[in-house]
């Protein structure tokens, strides 16, 4: 368990962007309930990886279609929260960073850590846009 005022500044990151913060797997499994596309950022303290997908999560959102639903879990931190997202990502195994797009539940776009890590935030955004594009 990393402490909080080590991952503050990087839960507020996305926060600040809209995005909802889950502890628990209760609300993951209300969040992912919810009819529509919703984003989920598994964040980290990853510097090497987690460096470029917050702000690429954060840019992805400049684009005429987006998620209903912007959430996010810290791995290494809120457990649960991030078990019971990763139930939900089920084929792929679990990596953090990650980025999950579900329409109505399903998943149906997905950026592991091996499609994060050494890219630039823009072209992290550009992935996530082009999901969006197709199915929000």
């Amino acid at each position: 368990m990393y402490p909080e005022e080590m991952v503050k500044p990087m839960r507020a990151e996305l926060s600040e962007a809209g995005f909802q913060d889950l502890y628990n797997a209760e609300a993951v499994e209300a969040a992912l309930a919810k009819e529509g596309t919703t984003l989920v950022v598994v964040n980290s303290v990853c510097g090497c990886a987690a460096r470029n997908a917050r702000p690429g999560a954060k840019m992805s959102l400049d684009n005429s279609k987006k998620p209903d639903n912007l959430i996010t879990v810290f791995a290494g931190v809120d457990k649960e929260a991030v078990d019971a997202a990763r139930q939900h990502m089920f084929p792929f195994p679990p990596s953090s960073p990650s980025m999950a797009l579900f329409k109505n539940g399903e998943l149906v776009h997905m950026l592991e850590r091996h499609h994060i890590e050494g890219r630039p935030a823009e072209l992290i955004a550009e992935n996530l846009k082009d999901a969006y594009n197709e199915y929000c």
